[in-house]
């Protein structure tokens, strides 16, 4: 489980249905992870992870031609590090889930913004210049 994190580290949580295709191989697989069966009359318990799912193939897979593993992983980490501390999320009210500290007052009162490239060009964010 660990190859398919980004950061070299196990899941804490795996969220999955009650799909019988999940045997014995996978359950040793998980083991030490917290897993999280959704409820079996409720399909519409697989929303969130279908959104973040449906986000990372729109936003950041569909554009991009993989060519191997590694650059999978790269090209992920780097979507998940904007995804969570730049890109504005609909909905926690356009806010960021972990973002950078504040500029310091003086940083606040220039007018230049100066934009970051993330994946290539592929999207931007903006910060105000030092």
């Amino acid at each position: 489980m660990r190859e398919v994190t980004p950061f070299d580290t196990r899941p804490r949580f795996l969220i999955r249905d009650n799909d019988s295709k999940y045997g014995a191989a996978f359950a040793r697989a998980a083991s030490g992870i917290e897993i999280l069966r959704t409820p079996f009359p409720a399909p519409k318990a697989h929303a969130v992870c279908e959104r973040f799912l449906g986000s990372v193939g729109r936003e950041c897979l569909d554009p991009l031609l993989i060519v191997n593993e590694q650059e999978l992983h790269r090209v992920i980490k780097e979507y998940l590090k904007y995804y969570n501390t730049v890109r504005p999320h609909q909905g926690i009210g356009h806010r960021i889930p972990a973002p950078p500290a504040e500029p310091d007052d003086q940083q606040k009162t220039e007018n230049r913004i100066i934009a970051f490239p993330v994946l290539g060009d592929l999207h931007h964010h903006y910060r105000r210049s030092a």
